[in-house]
């Protein structure tokens, strides 16, 4: 008896393992930056974490460096269901949302512990929630990439230095609109293609953060990193609509609690990264860091403040919010 018990007992555990397996679902999520970038390894932890914490029942597979298409293909996949997840530049977005354009004024915030404040504060959530309805991708949640600086192929001292310069940058309105108000040539480019453009002259300059600096090592490039903190980049995390409305409730706050504590966990971690990847640059002698403040720039914050300010009234509120943050 007691050996066909043993029997019944592993026959029934073998069944659930089936089961389990056969209801498991692996989430694809794709990305543009490279897989040793902050943003992936934060996607790959929550992967983990999702996998351990619903027994198996999902597993996250990354795709980093654009290897399912740029951003733009991305968000179609997102909308059809193609693709599950994403961990998506917020500049995509504001293609789709225009009032998340509000989130690159300048010197809005000065640090990630600052952006973490901003980004979790309530007109940011708030955009969130029109995802779904905008983009038909729900909105998990913000991370952030280091301050947005420049790394410069000639000597930079004031806002002046950057008349007819090409500037690599993302191609999307507000940076394009600060370039151009500073009379730059705003060159758009894959971010693969910038540290040979740099060394033959196709720009002269890039439009970056320090992680992105010291990991495709464009300071081999340039001569001059102006530290001047001008921007954050922040990330959003998305899961398709249609995958979103197949899963169960239980399933759908599993998931979004899981992306919402990795991506938070960006701010720590490029308030430290930031500190390491500056350091790593100036121990190569190869550049010259000039930190700076608004006041290389001139008036080009507030022109690009007038302008902005009427397409999206919601930057009043960021920079109410902004202005309350210690």
């Amino acid at each position: 008896m007691q050996f066909k018990k043993l029997l019944t007992i592993l026959a029934v555990a073998a069944g659930a393992t089936l089961s389990a397996a056969a209801g498991a679902k692996e989430l694809r999520l794709g990305l543009i930056v490279p897989a040793t970038h902050e943003w992936t390894k934060a996607a790959n932890a929550m992967g983990e974490e999702l996998k351990q914490k619903s027994n198996g029942k999902y597993s996250v597979s990354t795709f980093p460096a654009g290897q399912l298409g740029n951003e733009a293909q991305m968000m179609q996949q997102l909308q059809t269901g193609a693709l599950d997840m994403a961990f998506m530049t917020a500049a995509e977005v504001t293609n789709r949302v225009p009032d998340m354009s509000a989130l690159f004024a300048p010197f809005l915030v000065n640090s990630p512990q600052q952006a973490e404040v901003l980004l979790n504060g309530p007109t940011a959530q708030k955009m969130l929630q029109r995802l779904p309805r905008e983009i038909g991708a729900v909105g998990f949640g913000y991370g952030v990439a280091a301050m947005r600086l420049m790394l410069n192929a000639f000597p930079t001292n004031s806002g002046v230095d950057l008349k007819g310069r090409k500037m690599r940058i993302t191609p999307f309105p507000p940076v394009r609109d600060f370039y151009q108000l500073l009379g730059a040539a705003s060159t758009p480019m894959p971010l693969t293609d910038v540290y040979d453009s740099l060394a033959n002259g196709q720009v002269d300059g890039v439009d970056a953060d320090l992680e992105l600096v010291w990991r495709m090592k464009f300071y081999e490039r340039g001569n001059t990193l102006v530290h001047s903190n001008h921007m954050m980049f922040p990330v959003v995390g998305l899961m398709s609509g249609r995958v979103w409305q197949q899963l169960p409730p239980a399933d759908r706050e599993l998931i979004a609690a899981t992306a919402r504590k990795h991506l938070n966990s960006l701010f720590a971690t490029y308030a430290t990264v930031e500190g390491e990847m500056l350091k790593n640059i100036e121990d190569t002698k190869k550049v010259k860091v000039v930190k700076v403040g608004p006041e290389l720039f001139g008036d080009v914050p507030q022109k690009w403040e007038e302008i902005w300010i009427k397409r999206t009234p919601i930057l009043a509120d960021l920079r109410k919010e902004a202005a309350a943050i210690k």
